[in-house]
């Protein structure tokens, strides 16, 4: 069964909007594109200091 990509509204405030966007112009992404690079990246240096997240069988929906 393939699953659907999630949603996630977050609140901002204007000059971490500012500087986000200013940055994901800078590398040629979009506003979204940054917040998931910079999501994964933090989370491949967890996973590295601390070990691979685990999934559970099912993710929620």
């Amino acid at each position: 069964m393939e699953q659907k990509n999630k949603h996630l509204g977050i609140h901002i405030d204007p000059e971490l909007h500012y500087k986000l966007k200013y940055l994901a112009a800078y590398e040629g992404r979009s506003i979204n594109g940054e917040i998931l690079y910079l999501a994964r990246r933090e989370i491949e240096a967890f996973e590295k200091e601390h070990g691979k997240i685990e999934l559970p069988e099912t993710v929620e929906e």
